[in-house]
């Protein structure tokens, strides 16, 4: 195709540094992130490099997202060496596991970090970003899939609805070890939301962790549903994307993506 003819080929490009504080068995996180903003460089102009600091964590338990958690300044400290533009940590269930809210203090923190060593960043939480999007898209009433053991899908319930969204229904697969959690077929959701009551739903969450994939999923759900459907990565992305000030429009990657929010 001749350089003319893509979409951004005329305007300026500018590139950013997105850093990543990833739990140590993460194997999701740094593929579907950068695939949607690969995604998105098809149809606009902004370049994007990846750059990781990983937390260790091998099970989802609460004990040691809690002892993860506690790991992520050295993290956000580390990659605000190199300058990042913007900052994702992604663990969604350890921020909820810490108590109601705490991805805004969470969020501070780091940034608090970042601004200590001269670096200061914005820095967003699958968490907080899970919550932000769906308010975005103004979905009052959903329904989730989620991997984890049930206490834990229970914090995750406890958490979004102590943020004004009330969760109709829930599927918790039940899988303690976070690698098996990002062996998971994407397109699994796609079937999964079958077993889920979605009478009355807002919108359909594919994915309540941002290691079990479902990037694939997401626009089969919603020509199979009728639903905006959003997940963990989607909706970090789309916070990653607002940190930044830029066009929120990644292809294929659902409703929230869309650009219209």
């Amino acid at each position: 195709m001749p350089a003319t003819d893509h979409p951004s080929a005329d305007l300026p490009t500018r590139n950013y540094r997105i850093g990543l504080i990833v739990p140590s068995s993460n194997t999701t996180m740094e593929t579907e992130i950068p695939a949607m903003l690969r995604a998105r460089e098809t149809i606009a102009p902004e370049r994007f490099t990846f750059h990781s600091s990983r937390m260790r964590m091998k099970s989802v338990t609460k004990e040691e997202l809690a002892a993860m958690d506690r790991d992520s300044d050295r993290c956000a400290l580390e990659l605000s060496d190199a300058r990042m533009d913007a900052m994702g940590y992604a663990c969604l269930v350890a921020i909820m596991s810490m108590g109601k809210g705490y991805h805004r203090a969470s969020q501070q923190r780091l940034h608090d970090v970042t601004k200590a060593n001269g670096a200061p960043t914005p820095v967003i939480t699958s968490a907080g970003a899970l919550v932000d999007g769906l308010h975005a898209i103004r979905a009052k009433r959903i329904s989730i899939i989620a991997p984890y053991m049930r206490p834990l899908t229970r914090l995750v319930i406890d958490y979004i609805e102590n943020e004004g969204i009330e969760v109709i229904d829930s599927v918790s697969l039940e899988i303690p070890d976070n690698l098996a959690v990002g062996a998971r077929d994407p397109k699994a959701p796609a079937e999964l939301w079958k077993q889920l009551n979605v009478k009355g739903a807002d919108a359909i969450v594919a994915s309540a962790c941002v290691q079990m994939p479902s990037l694939a999923s997401l626009p089969m759900i919603e020509a199979a549903s009728g639903l905006p459907v959003v997940s963990g990565a989607a909706c970090t992305t789309y916070a990653l994307l607002k940190s930044l000030g830029i066009d929120t429009r990644v292809p294929g990657a659902g409703t929230l993506l869309s650009g219209r929010y």
